[in-house]
């Protein structure tokens, strides 16, 4: 018997919702090259995509983006228990708390039906942007903003948090994040989430599972690091320098490589377009200079010839934080898009479910005899 570490390169199970190309550098969902959805659809659109197998007509975008309006406000009990940890714990543990507390108050809860798990979905999606927003504010002594019921799922979350409604610019850009981010295969929150998923757990217990391993450094948090490194940076003209110090001591630079793309990740094509026009429209270039010097000196060092290019998360970073985002939020609003592909993989998972169960190699001793308790000196 053979193993793969990580179960790296071995193929866990059949998705018709995402297809990555990571010798060409594509991302497709459903058929849909992500490139074509960019500037032309929305976040709401790419729920629909995924969840039910094609784009939506006018009329049922519509009937969706009137269920996400509706289903936005916490339940009271939800925000009681918001309002006693939002000083005490991070914002990942908050997050993956309140989810686990919206099943007790969602009376679709515990029914399997396809038709049940839909309206799940889409509670958890509306809700994701309400607990994040809500939790932020009021860890900093901020009462919670109601939704506004006329913006749509980005526009909204942008003024949820800062109290301000965001222009159509910025409502864009941060919409085509949210499309990025929507879905990647069988990354590690995902496959944790069809693994839970395909022992008939409840869908809320799923997407908990998806939280808790993207809670993970090594999964959710890089763009964080990539903030805290051009923080550590502080001005372009310390870029080569500092990156060369790190190379030289073998450290690794956050928001380059992918375990699959082998090339430059698609979507960090879009964001390093993002960030240079946030950059122009705040009138703040550092973040972005800086990050363009990082790119610069990482393929200058050699790295894009060893498929080391950046990735999703390093010019997310900037992004975000041109976007008035706190960068310790960065990874609950990847959550935000992410719920829905995690939700679209767990009925993806019901629709034809085997239990996930993998074979686990032994390498420890074998033959060991068993010494009675007064014989262990």
């Amino acid at each position: 018997m053979s193993s793969n570490r990580g179960l790296e390169d071995v193929v866990a199970g059949t998705t018709a919702l995402c297809l990555i190309d990571g010798r060409q550098g594509r991302l497709i969902y459903r058929g849909i090259d992500i490139h074509a959805m960019i500037g032309r659809s929305s976040f709401e659109e790419t729920a629909y995509l995924l969840w039910f197998g094609s784009l939506p007509t006018r009329s049922q975008l519509n009937d969706l983006n009137k269920k996400f309006a509706a289903e936005r406000r916490l339940p009271a009990e939800i925000q009681m228990l918001l309002k006693a940890i939002a000083k005490k714990a991070s914002p990942m543990a908050a997050l993956r708390t309140m989810v686990s507390a919206l099943a007790i108050y969602d009376p679709d809860a515990e029914d399997p039906s396809r038709d049940a798990n839909l309206r799940k979905a889409i509670r958890m999606t509306a809700r994701f942007p309400s607990i994040i927003a809500d939790y932020h504010r009021l860890r900093n002594n901020h009462d919670p903003i109601p939704s506004d019921a006329s913006l749509g799922h980005a526009a909204n979350f942008l003024y949820i948090l800062t109290g301000r409604i965001p222009d159509r610019t910025v409502t864009g850009m941060f919409d085509a994040c949210l499309i990025l981010h929507a879905d990647h295969e069988f990354n590690a929150s995902t496959f944790a989430a069809r693994v839970t998923a395909a022992t008939l757990s409840d869908a809320y217990s799923a997407v908990t599972s998806a939280i808790g391993a993207l809670k993970g450094p090594l999964h959710g948090g890089a763009n964080e690091q990539v903030i805290k490194l051009l923080s550590a940076i502080g001005t372009p003209d310390r870029v080569e320098e500092y990156i060369q110090g790190m190379m030289s001591r073998k450290e690794k630079v956050p928001g380059f490589g992918h375990r699959v793309y082998k090339t430059e990740d698609p979507r960090a094509t879009h964001l390093r377009k993002f960030s240079q026009e946030l950059a122009q429209k705040t009138g703040d270039s550092k973040w972005y200079e800086m990050s363009r010097r990082v790119e610069e000196a990482m393929i200058a060092s050699g790295m894009k010839a060893r498929g080391i290019c950046a990735n999703v998360d390093f010019y997310s970073a900037s992004t975000y934080h041109y976007l008035g985002i706190p960068t310790d939020l960065f990874t609950p609003v990847f959550a935000l898009s992410r719920v829905v592909g995690w939700t679209a993989h767990v009925l993806e998972q019901y629709a034809d479910n085997r239990l996930i169960r993998p074979m686990g190699e032994y390498t420890g001793p074998q033959e060991v005899p068993y010494v009675p308790i007064e014989q262990r000196g």
